[in-house]
């Protein structure tokens, strides 16, 4: 896509951290946006700042783990606006703690991220696909992955990489089929960074589902940023973020360059990412991963 003035955009986990800033961004390029998330506070708050800017956006409470509610977001954006140009599923959480081991985390914690990372992911094709297939439009679907999964596993959180290697298996197939099919539509898969992102990701206990309860109240919350960069200095590593911002600027040069992976440069992940392929090539162990800084 070259021309984003007048068109609309949709993301997903829109109230804050990157979703927020990829709506601002999309904003000031005179698109349409709406943005959706499950806590309707801090959905008013960003609306009311970014319309503050002059961004012409809209907020609509959604529960993507649920295709009922990511249908009904849907339906309200085509009622409103005839068309959706970019999508973005980007919302999503973090349910490791600290010392998360695959034979002992808890089974509520993999279904609730598999509900919001994946299935959250899979319900906004659903709901939206169909339909900008339809309208015949230029678009793009961006699915926002992580280097952690999405390239290679951190084997500190097994949860959420699990889930995030599962959204960039999903957008390449998309991309594949959306090729086959030939239509107008791109789908690319997004790695934040290439430094952790200063979002509050690790803090989605706030919003845990009544139905998937704690399991093990012994169990140390997921870290904080703080906690990182702690555990960073104590191991004598660098320690870098990327703000929001950052991501939202280079998702839209690689939506107008028509990319499928949105990797920024720098960082670790493309070291990370040769050792891995040279492992699967040699067929030897994997290679060991520590902290991406």
């Amino acid at each position: 896509m070259r021309d984003f003035s007048g068109k609309v955009a949709v993301v997903t986990g829109g109230a804050s951290g990157i979703g927020r800033a990829l709506g601002a961004r999309f904003a000031t390029e005179g698109m349409k946006v709406v943005l959706a998330d499950v806590e309707k506070s801090a959905l008013d708050t960003t609306v009311a700042e970014l319309r503050h800017e002059g961004g012409e956006v809209t907020g609509i409470v959604t529960d993507v783990s649920q295709h009922e509610a990511v249908c009904s977001l849907a339906d309200e954006v085509y009622a409103a606006y005839g068309a959706v140009h970019v999508l973005c599923n980007n919302a999503g959480i973090g349910t490791d703690e600290t010392r998360s081991r695959i034979w002992d985390s808890p089974a509520n914690d993999w279904t609730w991220a598999f509900r919001v990372n994946v299935w959250g992911v899979l319900h906004g094709i659903k709901a939206f696909v169909p339909r900008m297939l339809a309208g015949g439009h230029e678009g793009h679907v961006v699915n926002t992955s992580s280097a952690n999964g999405g390239l290679y596993p951190l084997p500190t959180t097994p949860i959420y990489a699990t889930t995030k290697a599962a959204v960039t298996t999903i957008t390449e197939v998309l991309h594949h089929q959306l090729r086959m099919a030939r239509a107008k539509i791109r789908a690319s898969v997004l790695f934040p960074g290439p430094h952790i992102v200063a979002t509050n990701i690790f803090d989605a206990a706030r919003n845990r589902p009544v139905d998937l309860p704690n399991e093990r109240m012994d169990m140390l919350p997921p870290p904080t940023l703080d906690d990182i960069r702690k555990i960073a200095e104590r191991a004598g590593a660098h320690f870098f973020v990327t703000q929001p911002k950052d991501v939202a600027d280079y998702t839209l040069e690689a939506l107008q360059q028509d990319r499928f992976w949105i990797l920024p440069n720098g960082g670790r992940s493309h070291e990370a990412v040769r050792a891995r392929m040279e492992s699967i090539l040699n067929r030897s162990d994997p290679p060991p991963l520590g902290m991406v800084s």
